[in-house]
């Protein structure tokens, strides 16, 4: 028996107007709720440019609170769409105190709930660790009106742990917003072409390992030095791609996932059944040596 759900994907690019940014998003969610759509995920910091590629004081102002402003706007777009709203934004929990946290709103317009970003990257481009406090609320799933979904950050997509906690606490889709990008300078294609596609592969291989669908959004368009690919996609429960955006468009799209299809790819490879969790404690160490 079929249990559908309209997964609604928002790629979109971003300028240094943050209202602009937030209309954006917001016409892209009512036309995805007009195309059916019953969750609708955003990409990764959506408000703003992204403004880790700069280690910048004044961009602290960019912070605020959740719940919040942002997400009481689209708490009540929620409510009168009758959708479920993913929402990556810039946390402000105290003075010198920010998290990178994805806010959930249900479809009646009732705030469910936040995840913090745990893993935070401290690259040249991605200068995170300057902004954000690691996250401290562990993994989450909501059980949102059309499904228990699951929620994790971009630098969080490179983790299997992080993928698998969250699906062993039922997640039936994960969901990753995400911003990321090629360097503009870098001289060999080649080199483009290998990092996008083991970004890709690393999230169908959750899909796999946990038999969920992945919904990864990312955005589009040039900032600063990060030619940012889209590339924004939905796989079924065995990595299969259902949809793939392309590298430079904005877009709004709908899906059609089955989440009925976990029960028959986790019975036919049942990864669960066979995990040895007896055998694992070693991988709570930073590194396996001798000492």
């Amino acid at each position: 028996m079929s249990k559908n759900v309209n997964i609604g994907l928002v790629q979109m690019s971003c300028s240094a107007d943050v209202e602009a940014n937030i209309q954006k998003a917001i016409s892209g969610i009512r036309e995805a709720a007009q195309k059916g759509a019953q969750i609708v995920c955003l990409q990764e910091l959506f408000t703003s440019l992204y403004f880790c590629d700069v280690e910048d004081h004044h961009n602290f102002s960019l912070a605020e609170a959740i719940p919040g402003p942002s997400t009481d706007r689209l708490a009540q777009l929620a409510g009168e769409l009758g959708v479920v709203i993913i929402a990556s934004l810039f946390e402000k929990r105290a003075q010198g105190l920010y998290h990178n946290t994805t806010a959930v709103l249900d479809a009646d317009g009732t705030y469910l709930g936040k995840y913090r970003k745990m893993h935070i990257p401290d690259d040249p481009g991605y200068y995170e660790k300057f902004y954000f406090t690691p996250g401290d609320l562990g993994y989450k799933v909501f059980d949102t009106k059309f499904a228990r979904i699951g929620v994790l950050i971009c630098w969080d997509q490179w983790y299997p742990e992080a993928a698998r906690i969250t699906a062993l606490m039922g997640a039936e889709i994960l969901f990753y917003p995400t911003a990321i990008g090629w360097d503009t300078n870098e001289p060999d294609p080649a080199q483009n072409t290998e990092q996008y596609n083991a970004w890709q592969t690393i999230q169908r291989s959750h899909a796999i390992a946990n038999g969920v669908h992945v919904v990864a959004v990312n955005r589009v368009g040039r900032e600063a030095d990060q030619q940012f690919w889209g590339g924004s996609f939905i796989a079924n429960p065995f990595g299969t791609l259902l949809y793939l955006a392309p590298h430079d468009e904005e877009l709004v799209h709908v899906q059609t996932v089955d989440l009925a299809l976990s029960e028959k790819y986790r019975t036919t490879w049942p990864y669960f059944r066979d995990r040895r969790i007896d055998s694992y404690q070693p991988i709570t160490r930073r590194y396996i040596d001798q000492e």
